[in-house]
């Protein structure tokens, strides 16, 4: 459950996420090299927000910080209102699972299994039950994917496996759905029906935050935030509620 405070006594739920000051060093091989430096943002609940940037400019090191499978050099991020980045490794990786949802850039699926078994995936370590079954056909009808459940990834078309991906990544109901690149390789159709379905999952009450730099997504209509990052830093906007930005 997400912490709550109460200011002059309403209840107020905590952001979805808060990136407080985040920033991470690597050792490049020769030397430390800055690659997030000072980092602080929000996502509430029902945001669909793109974090828009270069190649190298450290879109993926900050999602894999913000989405608890990296901790940062110093800062703090907080999912649904709990600390994560000072968390032993077993903790964090559990926080992450029943907060998180991911769509790699690779996507990540599994060949050799069946589009519902790739879905259902996530449900392995508690034991898969009959209502997991029921959330998974749910999902794979919600995106149109009930007639291919049964075929192997491997025979899916880009599409399809775009659409695998993100129904696995919402089976444990998540707080936070984080994506990379999500429609690389996808022609402009199934990219366009990709930012609508995650304009529609952050309606549903998630915060969906999605790393790119294709203008089809950031351009389109449900997105509410463009945070630019350059050099890990993000970069001020004067429009960052613009939906129209190239």
């Amino acid at each position: 459950m997400a912490h709550v405070g109460t200011i002059q006594g309403v209840l107020v739920l905590s952001p979805a996420v808060r990136v407080q000051n985040v920033v991470k060093r690597i050792w490049d091989g020769r030397e430390r090299r800055i690659v997030v430096d000072d980092v602080s943002f929000d996502i509430e609940r029902g945001e669909f927000v793109v974090l828009r940037g270069p190649s190298g400019s450290g879109k993926t090191t900050l999602l894999a910080i913000v989405g608890a499978m990296l901790s940062p050099t110093s800062g703090e991020i907080y999912l649904d209102g709990e600390p994560t980045s000072r968390l032993r490794e077993a903790h964090r990786a559990e926080i992450r699972r029943r907060k998180v949802g991911f769509v790699f850039q690779d996507l990540q699926l599994v060949d050799g299994l069946s589009a519902r078994d790739n879905v259902l995936l996530p449900r392995v370590p508690d034991g898969i039950r009959r209502a997991d079954e029921q959330r998974a056909d749910e999902l794979l009808d919600r995106f149109g994917l009930r007639e291919i459940a049964g075929t192997r990834a491997r025979s899916l078309s880009g599409g399809e496996r775009q659409r695998v991906a993100l129904a696995r990544a919402l089976i444990n109901n998540p707080a936070l759905l984080v994506l990379d690149e999500p429609t690389a390789h996808l022609d402009d159709a199934h990219a366009v029906s990709i930012a609508s379905d995650l304009a529609t999952i952050a309606r549903d009450g998630r915060a969906v935050l999605v790393a790119t730099h294709d203008a089809r997504v950031a351009s389109s209509e449900g997105v509410r935030r463009i945070l630019d990052l350059a050099a890990g830093k993000l970069v001020p906007r004067h429009d960052a509620m613009t939906t129209s930005e190239p």
